[in-house]
């Protein structure tokens, strides 16, 4: 499959079909771009009108361009795709970029063109690119089938985007700051070639070190786990997801489906398949670019020289915030630094050398700075002076980057005075930044990745079927019912061995006295009715009922409250469970996410489930890791291990049950939701009780 994707980016040939002498055509710009940097290959434009455009010789059509042609760039009319697409199959033409809008993204007909087009390009084997796209780019090859305006040094950053609009901004801004990409892959509609898949191409490509992803949505989330999962220990991924608000989401029922949206999902994926996520443009190349270019830190210890203790302070703060500390100048550096700085200077941690600090003065504080073995990061910090070239001062900079090993970030405050300056540390390999406090963001980015290259598991818990015959068939009993209570979800869960509190339906006071007697008293009531999932807000329960009498006048009245206060409910009876001893309150469910598939949620259960909002997600299949970092994450979790000396809670049973749902919601894809809340947690070794659960069938 990734092979597949080579003449993206390194094509023997290239069709330009559609090409224009005209300058305002964006098919004129493609042309341009792939004749402008240095691509070797051939370049045919492509139309019936036209002898030559830009001294290159004009075919006709597809058919007549001669081998080698390994990939088309189609900037052509809507109405002419098809043919277009069936004629570069019958030409043997592997690849296409299909420029050209006016598909999915304008409604219903569009989307059947582009499941027509679609069609055409899995019958004769091609890839394609788009539509709706800007192009792809390899920085290396020259091959530049985009109409955006300048092209980026080579460099270690392959950048995929599902936007052109950014994709184009982007390109723009890194150009004059001399960052440097690998590869560029604008997507579009996705008909064919997804982000996954250019991110399986890139993880094999050793020249690329760092893939970043502009991100709107993932059409097959399985995929988009498997690939990432794959590739992250060879190189890191960094994703800036757009379309974060579930404002619009659509209301459910469930606790379970409120609490887990549709970027609940994506945060789960992205964490369980060790991509880092990131919040801004500006962070997404700030992070990439570091990873590309900076050994991972070896520790939390920051030195920072500056000329400003303002910018230092801030940078001292962001650094804190993200887990890092300011290290310890060891005496002897102290030392050497008094002996050499201006007497006013502070040669502790921040080194601040005023505002008149020289390019030596920096180097010197560096210079200390790489030997001091109490240092594992470095970060230095200027802001423009009139009496100081701040092109002095990164070349200072550079020069010292070039003697360490050690994580070397920098920030120059500013923009209209330091555009030279922070071109000469990029091109040097020493990320630059803005905003000192942008270097709190990028460490926190590196040092997690540095943590999950080697902490994710691939042993995932998967179903072995052995419950699948007999819980359909219980699911098949229940005639078509889409919305579960208790009584029907609690045989579901007893079928995967996940422990209930005891107890049956009732359809009478005598059966509730009966079965009060076999498991003993005191006991609850639950009115169980069709039409009514939330039990408690209807005042469909009586806690505490230690005597028969109670237990039989509490029936008759539960039966007759909800009746007059529901009448369209059609009531079954009520389950008489017994009552269970305190314990932690929990939630455990599952919501089926449309992209990604089950969503396993975790976290404080109870009435107050809602108010609290105290969850984690992560995505079936799990890992042992998986579960460990839900249950770790929530406040759930430190109660759990036995808070300010609270008796440690019997996780182990907690974890089972999150198991055991993770497998349920494998084998039942037709369950939409599932929730269990609470589950009381009892101490260790004491195990866990459902307490009540309920599920929505799709």
């Amino acid at each position: 499959m990734a092979s597949s994707l080579s003449p993206f980016f390194n094509a023997a040939g290239v069709a330009i079909l559609g090409a224009s002498s005209n300058p305002k055509k964006l098919s004129y710009g493609i042309l341009e771009n792939m004749l402008k940097y240095g691509y070797t290959g051939k370049v045919y434009p492509v139309n019936p009108n036209a002898q030559e455009i830009m001294g290159q010789k004009c075919y006709p059509d597809i058919a007549s361009v001669p081998d080698p042609v390994e990939l088309a760039v189609i900037v052509l009319p809507v109405t002419m795709i098809l043919e277009t697409l069936e004629a570069c199959g019958q030409r043997g033409v592997k690849a296409v970029v299909i420029i050209t809008g006016g598909f999915r993204e304008v409604g219903a007909d569009g989307a059947e063109l582009e499941r027509k087009s679609l069609e055409i390009v899995r019958r004769y084997g091609m890839r394609a690119v788009g539509p709706n796209c800007v192009g792809t780019m390899d920085c290396r090859t020259g091959l530049n089938s985009t109409f955006i305006r300048g092209m980026p040094v080579p460099g270690p950053i392959a950048f995929v985007s599902q936007s052109g609009a950014v994709a184009g901004g982007v390109v723009d801004l890194i150009i004059e700051s001399q960052i440097g990409f690998s590869h560029f892959a604008s997507l579009g509609n996705e008909m064919d070639v997804s982000e996954a898949d250019m991110i399986e191409y890139f993880g094999d490509d050793p020249n690329v070190k760092v893939i970043a992803v502009y991100l709107e949505g993932v059409q097959n989330g399985p995929r988009f786990i498997e690939v990432a999962r794959k590739v992250y220990r060879k190189k890191p991924i960094v994703m800036l997801k757009a379309g974060k608000n579930d404002a619009g989401a659509k209301a459910v029922s469930s606790h379970t489906g409120s609490l887990a949206g549709s970027y609940s999902a994506y945060q789960a994926a992205f964490e369980q398949s060790g991509v880092l996520e990131v919040q801004s443009l500006d962070e997404l190349f700030n992070v990439a670019w570091s990873l590309g270019t900076q050994p991972l830190p070896r520790g939390r210890r920051v030195a920072i020289a500056t000329n400003a203790g303002g910018g230092a302070a801030l940078a001292a703060d962001a650094l804190a915030l993200n887990g890092f500390e300011l290290a310890e100048i060891s005496a002897e550096n102290q030392a050497a630094l008094r002996e050499k700085l201006n007497p006013s200077a502070q040669v502790g941690n921040p080194i601040d050398m005023l505002g008149a600090a020289s390019p030596d003065e920096y180097h010197l504080a560096l210079k200390h700075m790489i030997a001091d073995d109490g240092v594992d990061i470095l970060y230095p910090i200027y802001v423009p002076q009139a009496l100081v070239n701040p092109g002095d001062i990164a070349q200072a900079w550079a020069d010292a980057a070039k003697t360490t090993d050690k994580t070397f970030l920098s920030s120059l405050i500013g923009m209209r005075s330091t555009k030279e300056a922070e071109a000469l540390l990029n091109t040097a390999g020493v990320p630059v930044f803005r905003y000192p406090h942008q270097g709190g963001e990028v460490l926190a980015a590196m040092q997690k990745y540095s943590g999950i290259r080697s902490s994710l598991s691939d042993e995932l818990i998967r179903s072995d079927g052995k419950s699948v015959a007999a819980s359909k068939e219980l699911l098949g009993s229940f005639g078509g019912l889409k919305a579960l209570g208790e009584h029907e979800t609690r045989q579901l869960l007893d079928l995967y061995q996940i422990p209930n509190v005891p107890g049956r339906l009732a359809s009478t006071a005598d059966e509730a006295a009966q079965i009060a007697d076999e498991i003993g008293f005191p006991v609850v009531l639950k009115i169980v009715a069709e039409g009514i999932l939330h039990k408690s807000d209807v005042g469909g329960i009586v806690l505490n009922l230690a005597h028969e009498a109670d237990l039989r006048a509490a029936f008759e009245d539960l039966i007759e409250k909800i009746s007059r206060s529901n009448p369209e409910a059609q009531i079954r009876g009520a389950m008489v469970e017994k009552m269970a001893p305190k314990g932690l309150e929990l939630i455990v469910g599952m919501k089926q996410d449309p992209t990604f598939g089950p969503m396993i949620l975790f976290g404080s259960g109870g009435v107050m489930v809602e108010l609290l909002k105290d969850v984690a997600t992560r995505i079936a299949p799990l890992s042992e890791r998986d579960i460990d970092a839900m249950i770790e994450s929530t406040l759930a979790g430190k109660l759990l291990a036995g808070y300010r000396g609270s008796r440690r809670a019997d996780i182990g049973a907690l974890k089972e049950v999150i198991r055991k749902l993770s497998v349920l919601a494998q084998d039942h894809p037709e369950i939409a939701e599932i929730e269990i809340n609470p589950l009381i947690v009892y101490p260790e070794g004491e195990g866990a009780l459902a307490i009540d659960s309920r599920a929505i069938m799709h």
